[in-house]
């Protein structure tokens, strides 16, 4: 009975230790197995990230580091206040959505670097005189400047849109409230009606008022956005009319008639300044040709009878 014991027991710690031999064994393999899965996840991850940003564009790989960078450094350099006085540039170009202060910041710094390389190989192959070099260096300095003549030529051009555009847009205003409408429904009207840079500022200034900001307030925001003298005037005038409780039809009248009337004094100026301007084309360009083919002939014709006649 002891010997049968004793073998029973035997055997059973010969059967625990073969069991937990095996299942050690088979632990130590999922952990093999599992690190080699998170080397794999680990090598795939990385291979995933390198190829997210290969496949990215040169534009977000290489260009937007620079310049951040060129970001960072400008900051540094800026006097104070250039940059608020670059957003509110940005801003009376109607550029604040696509550029702010500092991706406009990099581009001129891109342009000085442009224009540094070119004067350098201007310099290379051209030569190194004292002109050249001052040349250069004013080459390298316009460029730097270049993004801020672009700016300014934006500006215009949308003060000029507004300014061509203002009469027509005050007309359906005027239209729109002596109908019945309410001066947010008008607004609502016209800019539903009309395209362009005026439009575009209506309908923020109709989102504004919606939102909750006081009248007088989008107004004047209106006003700083625009900074145009005729759309001033008629800031101003809609101002007054709300605080001594005039009726906005009769201004919004008033308005369109006065800005019709400017509008077609500046028209009258233009005419007037065009024989002006057409003088100096109509000397260096068209007079030499009219001399050339009129008084040409008769300039031969001497030549050869006084040639004759000697």
């Amino acid at each position: 009975m002891s010997d049968s014991m004793l073998l029973l027991s035997f055997t059973s710690l010969f059967m625990s230790a073969f069991l937990l031999s095996i299942s050690t064994t088979m632990a130590a393999s999922n952990r093999m197995h599992i690190k080699k899965s998170l080397k794999k996840l680990d090598v795939y991850g990385e291979v995933s990230v390198v190829q997210d940003e290969l496949s990215e564009p040169f534009l977000n790989r290489v260009i937007l580091p620079l310049t951040r960078i060129f970001t960072r450094v400008g900051r540094k350099l800026t006097p104070i206040g250039y940059l608020d006085n670059i957003r509110t540039r940005l801003v009376l170009a109607g550029l604040s959505k696509d550029f702010d202060a500092d991706r406009f910041l990099s581009y001129k710094g891109f342009s000085l670097i442009g224009g540094g390389v070119l004067a350098i190989l201007f310099m290379t192959f051209v030569g190194r005189s004292a002109s050249q070099v001052v040349l250069s260096v004013l080459f390298a300095v316009g460029c730097f400047f270049l993004p801020d003549l672009w700016l300014s030529r934006k500006i215009a051009a949308r003060q000029k849109a507004i300014k061509l555009a203002l009469a027509d847009t005050l007309d359906l205003l005027t239209i729109s409230v002596e109908a019945g409408l309410g001066f947010d429904a008008a607004l609502h009207k016209v800019v539903n009606n009309t395209t362009g840079p005026l439009s575009e500022e209506f309908y923020r200034l109709l989102q504004e008022m919606q939102l909750g900001t006081a009248r007088d307030e989008a107004f004047r925001n209106f006003g700083e956005r625009t900074q145009v003298d005729e759309l001033g005037s008629f800031i101003l005038a809609m101002l007054q009319a709300e605080v001594f409780g005039i009726s906005i039809g009769k201004v919004l009248r008033v308005q369109a008639r006065e800005l019709r009337i400017k509008r077609r004094q500046r028209a009258e100026e233009m005419a007037q300044k065009a024989p002006v301007k057409i003088i100096f084309p109509l000397i260096l360009c068209i007079f030499p040709a009219l001399l050339v083919v009129i008084i040409g002939p008769a300039v031969i014709q001497i030549y050869e009878t006084l040639l004759k006649s000697f």
